[in-house]
């Protein structure tokens, strides 16, 4: 079997991503393994897995905008902005009205500030590391996007305030959804934190064709709850159930594996070009510079800013190069 592969990954909340991807190694056989963008562990949903040589394309993948579908807990928020943090203020919880409100004002273009606990490196280190040390961090801001953020669903307090919100968001790469979290919240002159969060797209690749998908699919407020408590309660399967999981989801990763294919290259965002002939293939692979004679086609016509994947006439993917704002070409890789 070909190990050079596109695997749409559902992702159970508890988990690693890097632990995650582990099934993908042991299904297909292979250590060459890389996901495009991680899940937080308490977190679920779509993880994009590249694999074999496909894993040049994973940084690629990681720059899609991607949607979310969060769970918010207000009236506390703790340091790593989800349950599994301490608790660090309690305030009173929004009216359904201020909330709507807060999150209409957090659509296009805005700053966010990551959360402490996060991956991001300063001078070197993570952020969540030096933070776990007990040392002050100054997060550098970021300019991000939020395309949409619609609120679907509810739960109130007793005084007719809101304890729980499930509220979708589209987003452009870099977004945290936990400081949007936050930051709405503060917005409501609350506090909050995520209990659940689930990812159900990158780019165009969406979470009900992923692997292992049947076992998260229903994402609400009551689910998250419950997941959360089985979470921190440590609930733990039989080795028996753990064995036919982990078979089931062995059989789906195999049967849904995908080639990366002009239609899926499309998928991408990328544009697709094709070698005329074996010495064509033959100069493209040796890192010969790019020229139209290549492709039969005239590469002054490609956008500047533009991606392209290249195939041979056998539509076998070989390669992607770019064309830069300044109208020049570079190859990105080449796959011989």
């Amino acid at each position: 079997m070909n190990s050079d592969a596109i695997i749409l990954l559902a992702k159970k909340s508890g988990p690693t991503s890097f632990g995650a991807i582990s099934d993908v190694k042991r299904a297909l056989g292979t250590k060459k393994v890389g996901h495009t963008g991680t899940l937080d562990s308490f977190a679920q949903g779509l993880l994009v897995v590249c694999t074999g040589r496909l894993t040049k394309l994973a940084g690629y993948i990681t720059a899609f905008d991607k949607s979310y579908s969060a769970v918010i807990k207000f009236g506390e928020e703790t340091d790593t902005l989800e349950y599994t943090g301490n608790i660090i203020r309690k305030t009173r919880c929004p009216s359904l009205k201020e909330l709507t409100d807060a999150v209409n004002t957090f659509t296009g273009p805005i700053t966010q500030t990551p959360p402490l606990f996060s991956a991001i490196h300063i001078d070197g280190k993570r952020a969540s590391d030096i933070a776990r040390q007990g040392k002050n961090v100054q997060m550098p801001e970021r300019n991000i996007t939020v395309y949409s953020a619609q609120i679907k669903d509810t739960l109130f307090n007793e005084d007719n305030t809101v304890k729980y919100a499930l509220i979708d968001f589209s987003v452009s790469k870099g977004t945290y959804i936990r400081s949007l979290a936050r930051d709405i919240a503060a917005a409501c002159g609350s506090s909050a934190h995520l209990i659940g969060l689930h990812r159900t797209k990158v780019g165009s690749f969406s979470i009900e064709a992923a692997a292992g998908y049947e076992k998260i699919k229903n994402f609400t407020i009551d689910s998250a709850i419950n997941e959360m408590n089985e979470n921190l309660n440590k609930t733990d399967k039989s080795q028996k159930e753990k064995q036919n999981d982990n078979e089931k989801l062995k059989k789906e990763i195999i049967d849904t594996r995908q080639d990366f294919t002009q239609e899926l290259s499309v998928l991408c965002g990328f544009t697709n070009l094709t070698l005329t002939d074996d010495k064509a293939l033959k100069d493209y692979c040796n890192g010969k510079p790019l020229h139209s004679s290549l492709f039969d086609f005239n590469l002054h016509q490609l956008k500047n800013n533009s991606l392209v994947a290249v195939f041979d006439k056998n539509k076998t993917f070989r390669g992607l190069f770019n064309k830069d704002s300044e109208g020049r070409l570079h190859h990105n890789f080449i796959i011989n």
